[in-house]
């Protein structure tokens, strides 16, 4: 039996890809991954002008399925594999002519804070917070994690993936990366009024504009996406990627070498 991880729905121009699995924290696993990337794909063949990333439960999502990980008869390969797919989703919302709203309620760590950033407008509640967290773990960032740095900067993106610092959703609005910060409470029709007024624009004007735009501050995300899917196969098999996974699980301090 397959589990539902993501929903979809289709109304007037607007495609909203729910992410469903919020009692497991929205993991980035291969079925998830593999049904994200079908809704993505759908929303493109029925022509959506706007495509709502949105999640249930306390998180956007917490990120990779470290249990899978750890579980894994080649980690390596798992890793890879599922790096892949996952920037094959990255891909599909930065290339797309649809503008993509990402709304986070929760906390968007690991993979799951660059696939949020992904959007090209991020809404969050005043209680999300944006975490890379691989450091913890003793892997290095995927997801489009490395691509952050267009928006963030150099230097910011630096501490968050060496130091594991956590940004709130505040700071990340004031970094440039979130476009409106509102109680969680009104998150839901801040978006549904954003998405309107997306609606109500020129599609061709608006497409137009999206490529102009990211063709200029990063114009080969394909090229960044495959060495992030190369780093973090390899780490994932290592020494260090091992016990950096064991210690999280077995909640302890990892001992790297």
């Amino acid at each position: 039996m397959t589990n539902q991880y993501v929903s979809y729905a289709f109304a007037d121009g607007a495609a909203r890809i729910t992410l469903t699995a919020g009692d497991r924290g929205n993991p980035i696993e291969p079925q998830s991954t593999r049904q994200l990337h079908e809704a993505v794909l759908r929303a493109k063949a029925d022509g959506a002008r706007v495509v709502v990333l949105a999640a249930e439960g306390r998180f956007f999502s917490v990120g990779g399925d470290l249990s899978a990980f750890a579980g894994a008869d080649d980690p390596s390969a798992l890793l890879l594999d599922l790096a892949e797919s996952v920037h094959r989703v990255v891909t599909e919302l930065v290339r797309s002519d649809a503008i993509v709203v990402s709304v986070v309620h929760g906390t968007a760590a690991g993979g799951g804070f660059p696939l949020a950033a992904a959007a090209d407008i991020v809404l969050a509640a005043d209680t999300a917070k944006f975490s890379l967290a691989y450091a913890k773990v003793g892997l290095s960032p995927d997801c489009g994690g490395s691509l952050l740095v267009h928006t963030l900067g150099l230097h910011r993106v630096l501490r968050l993936a060496l130091l594991g610092d956590v940004l709130t959703a505040q700071e990340a609005a004031d970094a440039g990366l979130v476009a409106r910060v509102v109680p969680a409470d009104d998150l839901a029709a801040v978006a549904d009024d954003v998405v309107a007024q997306l609606l109500a624009g020129s599609p061709g004007a608006f497409a137009a504009a999206k490529r102009l735009v990211r063709d200029v501050a990063g114009p080969a995300p394909e090229a960044a996406l495959r060495r992030e899917a190369e780093s973090i196969s390899a780490l994932a098999g290592s020494p260090n990627g091992q016990e950096g996974i064991a210690a999280f699980l077995e909640k302890r301090r990892p001992r790297f070498s």
